[in-house]
């Protein structure tokens, strides 16, 4: 008997290096598709004949499969076994990306990127395979982060990449590269992560899911709408809404009367469901088109701004905020059981509260400063903020049912990312017209990017502790 145990603890060391180059290989894979094609669509939009605009939903139609499979495939994971849905999703992603890399048109390109989005909740059931695996809290903690800092970017080098290959050899260079990192993946998946099925045995609530898919697909698409201001489309949009709302009406019947639930009623009326979703939603809400969109407008206005080219401002200010993101992750991980989740976030959203606001007040008057901040706030926010909020989603979820948690914290960060754009875009636009002089709307976006992340310093006072996942002082 202790010769068994010596035998497992000799290899707990290596099975956790498979386990974690497994899904370190599996993320990065994820966000490549998520990262690594935006710098390209001004090439794509040329070499497929059509324009950014259709180039653009391509991304749209990327994300938002993302979202709908994050939704209910951790749960299925749970059920069917997370090593089997993450090898599948590898697999069927590939293949999307295969047909991204030879699509004749922007037709087939876009059903390609919805294929792709089958990956959305790759970090989900990372975490929570990790979960499965890892006991100590310390450990677990920091491995948790290390693949979260994955999901902001890869040091920034992604996107830069993506630049380099869509200028020397086509955008479809790119899906190449993608297709061979995700076959990679999916070998070391296959070879190094083991199979936990913690609700086996359980139905598969399929009669929950077309509702709420159709409700936050929805939801989104009005959300996406919304984004483009004086070119929306106001009555789809209210339209999509009224959709929304009544998909969820009769996603909250049909549960109610399931016996084997995709989301508990009663799981959802807890503060534990619902206070890191708020406290999720508004954080993406005030922070990003706050680096994404109005920051990066600002600094290549030439009229109002710093008048940067599209690279060097990428340069200068993504990849720091990026780098400093991945960096900063591991350790908010290996921190975060022993100060407190809560309090560590905390720290992150009062810290990015404060740069937004300095951003607003000082950076759009000196380049070092406006520097200075999209470094901090790649500290507070990407490297703090941004992944305590994911691992709260796999230690506040109920041990019974520890995949919904996940993929509803998935949701509201691309619920926020386009709330964002469509709220601070709006006032940066009506304040800062194009061809103004003035940087009245980028000071009032930003400062109102500010105040909502100050609203989401107050609502993680709402989230309760998750005392297991943390170690005792």
């Amino acid at each position: 008997m202790a010769s068994d145990l010596n035998v497992r603890t000799a290899k707990k060391p290596a099975g956790t290096a498979a386990l974690m180059t497994a899904l370190l290989a599996a993320c990065v894979a994820f966000q490549l598709n998520a990262s690594m094609l935006s710098p390209a669509l001004v090439t794509m939009a040329r070499e497929l004949h059509t324009d950014e605009a259709a180039t653009g939903l391509s991304q749209t139609a990327f994300f938002t499969a993302c979202a709908m499979f994050s939704l209910f495939l951790p749960r299925f994971s749970d059920i069917v076994g997370r090593r089997r849905v993450l090898l599948w999703m590898l697999v069927v992603m590939a293949a999307g990306t295969v047909l991204a890399a030879v699509a004749p048109n922007i037709a087939v390109l876009d059903i390609a990127r919805v294929a792709q989005g089958v990956s959305g909740p790759v970090v989900q059931i990372s975490l929570l395979m990790l979960r499965s695996e890892i006991t100590d809290p310390k450990r677990f903690g920091t491995l948790m982060g290390l693949v979260t800092a994955v999901n902001g970017g890869i040091a920034g080098v992604d996107a830069l990449a993506g630049g380099w290959l869509a200028a020397h050899h086509g955008f479809r260079s790119i899906f190449w590269v993608i297709a061979l990192v995700a076959l990679v993946a999916a070998v070391a998946v296959a070879l190094g992560c083991p199979e936990s099925r913690p609700s086996a045995g359980t139905p598969m609530d399929w009669p929950g899911v077309p509702p709420l898919v159709i409700s936050v697909a929805a939801l989104l698409l009005a959300v996406d709408q919304a984004k483009k201001l004086g070119g929306a489309n106001w009555p789809l949009a209210a339209g999509l809404l009224a959709v929304a709302l009544l998909a969820f009406a009769v996603f909250w019947r049909v549960e109610k009367g399931s016996r084997h639930p995709l989301v508990r009623i009663d799981d959802l009326r807890q503060r534990a469901t619902w206070a890191p979703l708020l406290t999720t939603l508004l954080t993406l809400t005030g922070v990003f088109a706050a680096v994404n969109g109005v920051l990066m407008s600002f600094v290549q206005n030439e009229q109002a701004g710093f008048g940067m080219g599209a690279g060097l401002a990428s340069l200068v200010f993504l990849t720091p905020f990026a780098l400093v993101g991945w960096l900063v992750g591991p350790f908010t991980g290996r921190l975060a059981p022993l100060v407190g989740y809560r309090r560590l976030l905390r720290w992150g959203l009062l810290g990015s509260a404060v740069v937004v606001v300095v951003m607003a007040l000082v950076g759009v008057h000196s380049l070092p400063v406006m520097v200075g901040c999209t470094v901090l706030l790649g500290v507070t926010y990407a490297g703090i903020a941004n992944i305590v909020l994911n691992l709260l989603g796999v230690v506040l979820a109920p041990k019974d049912h520890p995949g919904f948690l996940p993929g509803l914290i998935s949701a509201a960060f691309g619920l926020g990312a386009g709330l964002s754009f469509a709220l601070l875009s709006a006032v940066q636009v009506s304040g800062s017209p194009q061809g103004s002089s003035s940087a009245g709307g980028y000071v009032a976006a930003l400062l109102l990017g500010g105040v909502v992340v100050a609203a989401a310093y107050a609502a993680s006072f709402l989230i309760p502790r998750p005392r297991e996942a943390e170690v005792a002082p």
